[in-house]
């Protein structure tokens, strides 16, 4: 690979990157926050590219360089996350992953006042840290809109899912709310859910990790699209 091809590789790359930050596309790897960091990264890679061309244009100019030394072929392997940004878009992990995860959730340091409001719209973490750490105090009397995937475990038993991510994808872990009460009569894992209902004391627990996953007793369920960021980030806030 010569400098003219370096630099189209490393343009093309940092175009795909400005692709994927300036669409939800970014969201499929990464959390939201970190968008300034991958349109940054982007930036710097077009800037590069752009110099590597003009020093070379400038370079040929002057004539050929006697001591110029072929580059490694290993070198085309930059090509390789190109390919991976154009032609893969992955979708949000799903059923599969949460099942063979233990849950996430985890002690939050305290607990916001819920907004005004029937029902209340919660996160999956939101409501599931409330029920199994808050032992449900703040729950009490108030009907919960949560909104996630659902997964069946292999007795068929239903929960509602939200992967939450720490920085990317590849980190992501599953936060488990098991569903009980008035659900649909066909449950199809990987279905969005917008599920009502109220807080009930019943727990059980994960069987990867042993981690709490609270129940959430069913009033009506519908069907959603998928949501702009399928990823929850609320977990580690």
């Amino acid at each position: 690979m010569n400098r003219q091809a370096q630099a189209a590789v490393l343009f093309l790359l940092g175009g795909a990157l400005l692709h994927a930050g300036t669409t939800d596309l970014y969201l499929r790897y990464v959390k939201a926050a970190l968008q300034p960091l991958l349109l940054a990264s982007g930036a710097v890679l077009v800037v590069a590219a752009l110099a590597t061309a003009w020093y070379e244009r400038r370079r040929a100019r002057r004539g050929p360089d006697r001591h110029h030394h072929p580059e490694p072929r290993i070198s085309w392997l930059l090509v390789l996350p190109l390919l991976a940004l154009i032609l893969i878009a992955p979708p949000a992990l799903g059923s599969y992953s949460a099942l063979r995860s233990g849950t996430a959730l985890q002690k939050p340091y305290a607990y916001g006042a819920l907004p005004a409001g029937d029902p209340v719209p919660l996160s999956v973490v939101d409501y599931a840290s409330r029920a199994a750490y808050g032992h449900g105090r703040s729950l009490h009397g108030r009907a919960v809109r949560v909104t996630g995937f659902l997964a069946l475990d292999r007795a068929g038993h239903p929960y509602l899912v939200r992967m939450a991510l720490n920085c990317c994808a590849a980190d992501a872990q599953p936060v488990k709310i098991a569903l009980t009460g008035t659900l649909p009569p066909v449950l199809r894992p990987d279905a969005w859910l917008e599920v009502t209902g109220r807080f009930t004391p019943r727990l059980t627990h994960d069987p990867v990790n042993d981690g709490p996953v609270p129940y959430l007793e069913v009033t009506s369920a519908k069907p959603v699209p998928v949501p702009r960021d399928p990823y929850d980030e609320t977990w580690n806030n």
